[in-house]
């Protein structure tokens, strides 16, 4: 059983989620069942069908939730330190073409949005940060070709 890193607000956005979805969302997908089925006639009734395939998805996505978190392994980044780069790292990055300068927080992959500057520990670019120091040059391979970059910063918590 491969173990899934994680940040602690990972951890409890995941747990909020699978709340949300048992306690609010499989109510409200049970009623909706019940009500398309008193309309009658269920092969031809597109609300219970709709009511089942939400009902299937929840399920699945419930599912998926519960495993994912009975293999977290939450790691508080505010108890590491040092200047290499690991999981959890807040990285300052400047694009050595470009000379812009780009920061981001290595996370576990259910938790990567790169919209608010956390990208998943399995991406390329993070893949290519682990272990790297400030000062240190770093070469990516990116959908759009190589980038490379020069690691200006490392910081935790």
């Amino acid at each position: 059983m491969e173990k899934i890193p994680m940040t602690p607000a990972g951890f409890t956005a995941l747990e909020s989620e699978l709340k949300m979805r048992q306690q609010e969302e499989r109510p409200r997908i049970i009623a909706a069942i019940s009500e398309a089925r008193a309309h009658g006639d269920l092969s031809e009734n597109a609300e219970y069908h709709a009511a089942k395939e939400a009902q299937s998805h929840n399920e699945g996505r419930i599912a998926e939730l519960e495993d994912k978190l009975s293999r977290a392994e939450v790691i508080d980044v505010t108890k590491l330190h040092g200047t290499k780069i690991k999981f959890g790292a807040t990285v300052t990055l400047v694009d050595e073409d470009t000379e812009e300068k780009r920061t981001y927080q290595i996370v576990g992959d259910m938790e990567a949005d790169v919209k608010l500057g956390r990208i998943s520990i399995s991406s390329p670019i993070a893949r290519a940060l682990i272990g790297k120091d400030v000062g240190d040059t770093v070469e990516v391979m990116a959908p759009g070709g190589a980038r490379s970059y020069e690691v200006v910063g490392v910081r935790f918590g």
